[in-house]
């Protein structure tokens, strides 16, 4: 059939099985809007920023594992995608973005609302296309799905010129398509798989360090069964938190910065590290000079540039990394070890460790503490809740005091650090999951980065539960110039007089606003929040303004050097 190329945008999305597309509309994407309100099928979620609608998609991506879809406006439309697209790319989130471009003749004229949409967004994508021709634009968008959903997972911007959204051509859904010199999927040699399950055999004092790879390659059950037939301990990145089960014996709790003692202590006196879909970030290795400094390491990646890009490995081995646990599985159900005897030292070792209890705090001053709180939430949801975090101190205290059990459960910024972040995330997380408890855990710095979005949860009649851990101070700065300033806190005190009221700003956007104040309320509070189904709730707990986060490896130090108290 014959349509126009925003007809075959829209048809193409369908097709493609999308439900929702995020977005805000402008004059470069008119056509294609008309075609999204000429049909039913597609969903069109508007945003009240792109920055949010990019969230969005991104939340809606990390919680289910689909691709998330983007519609937005030329130039500061696209700009303003861009910090969005860059936190997806960091944290390998497959998304295709498409956006408008002015008309192709007026294309380096400086036109209205034009910017180089493909060179601005070129270091922050997995791959990205400008669509000169109507009727390129149907393969042009299989390959940008296929792109961002295989191998390593990422954003991919298409670009598209106003005049080529009114063309018309033929239309049929392509069910597949070659792309030239693109690889999706690696099969390592045996050998390796062989070589890795001796080395594991052989170990003294192995540990499994695991990353979002873990999640994003749903290879969640793979390692579970891996890690306990050979009762080898496991440590998560933040971005894999939930890879493992945290409620289980054998997991020793996030590492690095604000990594718990154990499961730093276990990385710099391991002679094994095995590590499953994590990138060597310089937030887990520390100083690289002083990392893991007894061992052997393999690295089980799907994608090769990560392998000893940042840390040299002895054993690389490329491929998703289910296929290559379920390998690995294959040798050691063969031959099974008696794993516990032989490690017996190195987990004794270990529960020394564990008795520092690194994340103890105190609870009876008359305040309330931002660790009581997420304590507290983990009690109220048992645990089930879809956890989305701004950046700053709070992320750290969810990640540290929340116990993920499930894959995909905790939505966060992990590589580029995005503050505003939560509040979209959790929006695409709702749509994904509606009947599910979705929390947003921010900051009273962070949440002002995207509150607006709190109208788009009025117009979909989104429930999220917002636990702001209100301290007067961008947190995390804040620590850092404790630290390491001297106390000199400058630019990060948030007074009280010059902060909005978030009770009446909740409750000015339609939605439920509480205040806690008194420590005896934490629960109580929760609990009534959590009871309204069908409401958003914005809960202002009032925390210890110079609250730190501990256990913290101060920039320059290795693991083993932590600041505990």
């Amino acid at each position: 059939m014959e349509l126009t190329g925003a007809e075959i945008i829209t048809e193409f999305l369908k097709d493609e099985g999308v439900e929702y597309v995020f977005g805000y509309p402008g004059g470069a994407v008119l056509h294609i809007y008309d075609a999204i309100y000429r049909q039913d099928a597609v969903k069109h979620v508007l945003s009240r920023h792109e920055q949010g609608a990019v969230h969005a998609a991104d939340g809606y991506a990390r919680s289910n594992g689909k691709t998330g879809v983007v519609l937005v406006t030329s130039g500061p439309g696209a700009t303003n995608a861009v910090t969005g697209i860059a936190t997806a790319y960091m944290d390998s989130i497959p998304m295709v973005v498409i956006t408008g471009q002015v008309p192709s003749p007026l294309i380096g004229n400086d036109a209205f609302q034009e910017v180089d949409t493909v060179g601005i967004t070129r270091s922050c994508v997995k791959h990205n296309f400008l669509v000169t021709d109507v009727e390129e634009l149907t393969e042009t968008l299989k390959k940008a799905f296929i792109i961002a959903s295989t191998g390593r997972p990422g954003p991919v911007v298409v670009d598209v010129p106003k005049d080529i959204t009114g063309f018309k051509t033929e239309y049929s859904y392509p069910e597949s398509i070659e792309i030239r010199s693109y690889t999706q999927f690696y099969h390592p040699p045996a050998e390796q798989i062989t070589q890795a399950v001796e080395m594991v055999r052989a170990a003294q004092r192995p540990v499994l360090y695991t990353g979002g790879g873990v999640i994003l390659g749903d290879a969640a059950a793979e390692l579970s069964e891996f890690a306990r037939m050979a009762t080898i301990p496991v440590t998560n990145t933040s971005m894999g938190l939930g890879g493992y089960p945290a409620t289980d014996k054998q997991f020793l709790g996030m590492l690095g910065m604000h990594g718990t003692y154990e499961a730093n202590m276990a990385m710099h006196n391991t002679d094994l590290l095995i590590a499953v879909g994590a990138r060597f970030d310089d937030r887990v290795t520390g100083n690289i000079e002083k990392f893991c400094p007894q061992a052997k390491i393999i690295h089980i990646d799907v994608d090769p540039s990560s392998i000893s890009k940042n840390v040299q490995v002895d054993l690389p081995i490329v491929g998703c990394v289910k296929d290559v646990l379920s390998d690995m599985l294959v040798l050691l159900k063969q031959q099974p070890i008696a794993e516990e005897e032989r490690l017996a030292p190195w987990w004794s070792e270990i529960n020394e460790w564990r008795s520092e209890d690194c994340l103890a705090f105190k609870n009876d001053d008359g305040m309330i503490h931002p660790q009581h709180v997420l304590q507290e939430l983990y009690k109220v949801t048992h645990g089930d809740a879809y956890i989305c975090s701004d950046v700053g101190q709070h992320q750290m205290f969810a990640a540290q005091y929340y116990k993920f059990d499930k894959p995909r459960r905790w939505i966060n910024s992990g590589g580029l650090g995005t503050m505003g972040f939560g509040l979209p995330a959790a929006m695409g997380a709702q749509f994904a999951h509606p009947d599910a408890t979705v929390c947003t855990i921010t900051g009273d710095g962070s949440i002002q980065m995207n509150i607006q979005e709190l109208a788009t949860c009025k117009e979909f009649g989104l429930p999220i539960k917002i636990i702001n851990l209100n301290n007067g101070f961008l947190g995390m700065v804040r620590q850092w110039q404790e630290f390491f300033y001297e106390r000199r806190y400058a630019e990060v005190t948030l007074e009280a007089q010059n902060q909005p009221d978030f009770v009446k700003l909740a409750e000015a956007y339609g939605h439920v606003g509480m205040r806690i104040t008194n420590p005896d309320d934490v629960t109580s509070a929760l609990e009534e929040a959590m009871a309204m189904k069908d409401k958003l709730v914005f809960m202002d707990f009032i925390i210890n303004p110079e609250e730190n986060v501990y256990p913290m490896v101060p920039a320059g130090a290795g693991l083993n050097e932590m600041i505990l108290v």
